[in-house]
C-alpha cells in the first residue's frame, strides 16, 4: 500500500528536520504551510517533500486540505513536532502489507520539561492519525481537533515522539491560544459556563490525571505538565464566561 504522509507546518524550521527524517520511509510527505518565515519550506525541499501553500483555515480544516491534497488514499497525519519511533515505523510498514482495517490510533508520548512522560495525560496519549481517507475525515473544530469516522479504530505499536514543548514559556504561550480558540468554539455551540465549571473542572482533571492515572510518578515534569492542564480548564471556562458577560452587556446596552 502507498502512503502519504500530511503534515500542516507554520514556522516549524526548529522541529520539522526531525520529523521529515522519521518519515522519510513514506511514498510521498506533502508539506501545507500556511505562510512561514523562517527556513520551513527550505528544510521541507530538502527532504524531497512536496510543499503547497494553503491560508491558515483552522486546525481542523487545514488538516483536511492536506488528506485531500495527498496523493495517496492512505494518510498518515504528523505534527512538525512529531517524529515516528523505529518501532512505530516498523508497525505502519508491517500493518500496511496487510490491513485489519481503515483507521488506526497511535500511542503518542510526550517529552515535556526534558523528561519523556509514562504516566497522566502525557502517555499513552492515543490519537488517530493513520487511516484510509475514504473511511476518515478530519473534523472542522478550529483548535482541539479530531479524525471522524464510523470505522473501529484498531492500535498500533510503538510510539509516536512528541516534543511538546521548546521552552515552557512557548508551551503556556500556545497554551493559552488555545483555550482563547476553545472558549470562542463552545460560544458558538451555544454552551455556558457557570462557578461550577470553574472550580470543579480543573478538580476533576486533577483527579483524574495525577492520581487515577499516576501522573505523579513522572516527578516535576509530571506534576507541572498535569497542573498546566487543570489550568487551561480554568482558563478555558473564565474566556467562555467573559464571552457570556460581554454579550450580555451589549444586550442590556440601550440603543
Amino acid at each position: 500500500m502507498s502512503l502519504s504522509v500530511a503534515i500542516i507546518t507554520h514556522n516549524a524550521d526548529k522541529q520539522l528536520d526531525a520529523c521529515l527524517q522519521s518519515a522519510s520511509f513514506a511514498d510521498e510527505i506533502l508539506i501545507v504551510d500556511s505562510g512561514s518565515t523562517d527556513g520551513t519550506v527550505e528544510i521541507a525541499r530538502r527532504h524531497g517533500a512536496k510543499v503547497m501553500h494553503k491560508e491558515w483555515l483552522g486546525f481542523g480544516p487545514q488538516k483536511q486540505f492536506a488528506v485531500s491534497a495527498a496523493s495517496y488514499d492512505w494518510v498518515l497525519c504528523l505534527d512538525a513536532d512529531e517524529r515516528i519511533s523505529d518501532s512505530l515505523r516498523e508497525a505502519i510498514v508491517a500493518e500496511l502489507r496487510a490491513p485489519r482495517g481503515a483507521v488506526y490510533a497511535l500511542s503518542r508520548r510526550n517529552r515535556f520539561l526534558g523528561r519523556w512522560l509514562r504516566h497522566g495525560e502525557g502517555y499513552p496519549d492515543w490519537c488517530v492519525r493513520l487511516f484510509h481517507r475514504r473511511e476518515a475525515r478530519w473534523s472542522d473544530d478550529p483548535v482541539h481537533e479530531r479524525v471522524v469516522t464510523a470505522a473501529p479504530v484498531q492500535r498500533l505499536s510503538g510510539d509516536l515522539l512528541h516534543e511538546s514543548a521548546q521552552t515552557l514559556e512557548r508551551y503556556l504561550e500556545k497554551q493559552n491560544r488555545y483555550t482563547s480558540l476553545a472558549a470562542r468554539q463552545l460560544y458558538a455551540q451555544g454552551r455556558r459556563a457557570s462557578i461550577w465549571h470553574l472550580a470543579f473542572a480543573p478538580l476533576a482533571r486533577f483527579v483524574k490525571f495525577y492520581i487515577l492515572r499516576l501522573g505523579c510518578l513522572d516527578g516535576l515534569p509530571g506534576m507541572v505538565h498535569v497542573c498546566i492542564g487543570c489550568m487551561n480548564s480554568f482558563n478555558k471556562y473564565a474566556k467562555l464566561m467573559a464571552l457570556q458577560r460581554g454579550a450580555a452587556q451589549r444586550d442590556a446596552a440601550p440603543e
